[in-house]
């Protein structure tokens, strides 16, 4: 692996710090209370070719590798992480899933809106009663003619309501069969699309999550996703690249809450000194400065590996999980080092801590990362 930062990616970095210091956070208290989703600020993502990270530039995308990608989920994530988590959805998730499975018609069709912040992208895998064991998923499409029938819903959807295409994963077999799912790309005004209820979350609340709901709703045969019986394949396939992305955006809090904290821990003062001089403190900071080092590397590995096309499915579940647990650590650190002002709205560490549990569930839960690992390291 090659240690250097990239021009590009040093390059990237300080074009997302300029972009958040505008566009980003001086709003970002006010979208938080008020659970506002910033569409616009995704349309000038997208202008600025952050919304189709990873598609090539014949389909509209900006063409970067997943180091530069981890650098742009990383970065917006230090800012305002509801932000990062809804960029990493829309483009690890449905865009990708379409640029790594869909036909070249296909492509065409639905990369360059989504690539340019046209349209914002959805991705259905989760339902009320399914949550790991997705395979058991209720959410049924029955041939009819040149189309399916879809019924069901589907739950914790970044993007629900304000989605303008969704691509969703539904029984078209026998439950628990792993050839039992198909994936549907279904566009916004289907008839028989339609959202739900948007979850009133405790952090994360400018990224919108609500439910999808299918009455009757008749998708063509056209925008099924390779071939029928193999969504839920390529969904564990798009999850193995997801995982990158949830270990940016954790990667990104860590990041912030740290900096925070070390930011703090030299202007506070007690008993005479910045507290920063305090071993107490001084020991927590170096704690939080190696776990975030160490995140970073796993993930870069995992981002290495994804580039060479070779299997990363292990890598990538161990990237997850400890750059998600590290996050939590560090985010309960930086409000324990700001002490009783890191539990107040004036100082950034609350808004950290709330949104860095997300990690550790969100696109596989540390539990269901554990045994990823461990049944590749028993094979």
């Amino acid at each position: 692996m090659n240690f250097e930062i990239s021009d590009t990616r040093l390059t990237i970095a300080h074009s997302i710090r300029d972009f958040a210091k505008k566009h980003i956070k001086p709003f970002m208290m006010d979208w938080d209370e008020h659970q506002t989703f910033p569409e616009d600020l995704f349309h000038k993502l997208g202008e600025m070719g952050y919304m189709g990270v990873l598609v090539p530039h014949e389909y509209g995308g900006s063409e970067m590798d997943y180091h530069e990608y981890i650098t742009v989920i990383e970065e917006i994530s230090k800012v305002d992480s509801s932000i990062g988590l809804s960029l990493a959805a829309h483009n690890s998730l449905c865009t990708n899933h379409i640029l790594e499975f869909a036909n070249e018609a296909q492509k065409q069709k639905w990369l360059p809106k989504l690539a340019h912040g046209e349209w914002i992208g959805a991705w259905g895998l989760t339902e009320h009663n399914t949550g790991s064991d997705a395979g058991g998923m209720s959410t049924t499409a029955v041939e009819d003619g040149d189309s399916y029938i879809i019924n069901g819903a589907k739950n914790f959807i970044t993007h629900g309501i304000s989605g303008d295409v969704a691509v969703v994963i539904v029984r078209t077999g026998n439950k628990g069969d792993s050839r039992g799912m198909t994936a549907f790309v279904i566009e916004k005004g289907t008839p028989g699309f339609s959202s739900g209820r948007k979850e009133n979350k405790m952090g994360m609340r400018a990224s919108e999550t609500a439910e999808l709901i299918f009455v009757n709703c008749r998708v063509p045969k056209e925008n099924i996703l390779g071939k029928v019986g193999e969504g839920f394949i390529q969904s564990m396939k798009v999850l193995d690249g997801g995982r990158i992305s949830i270990g940016a955006l954790s990667l990104g809090i860590a990041k912030g809450a740290f900096e925070a904290a070390l930011k703090y821990s030299k202007e506070r003062e007690q008993f005479g000194q910045a507290i920063g001089k305090f071993q107490a403190i001084g020991f927590k900071l170096a704690d939080m400065a190696t776990e975030i080092e160490a995140s970073e590397l796993l993930l870069h590995k995992a981002a290495h590996l994804k580039i060479k096309g070779e299997k990363m499915t292990k890598i990538g579940a161990m990237a997850k999980m400890y750059a998600s647990e590290v996050c939590v650590r560090v985010a309960n650190e930086a409000l324990q080092i700001h002490g009783g002002y890191g539990y107040t709205k004036d100082f950034p560490v609350e808004k950290f801590y709330r949104d860095a549990k997300l990690c550790t569930i969100g696109e596989g839960t540390t539990e269901i990362q554990k045994l990823v690992i461990s049944r590749n390291i028993l094979e």
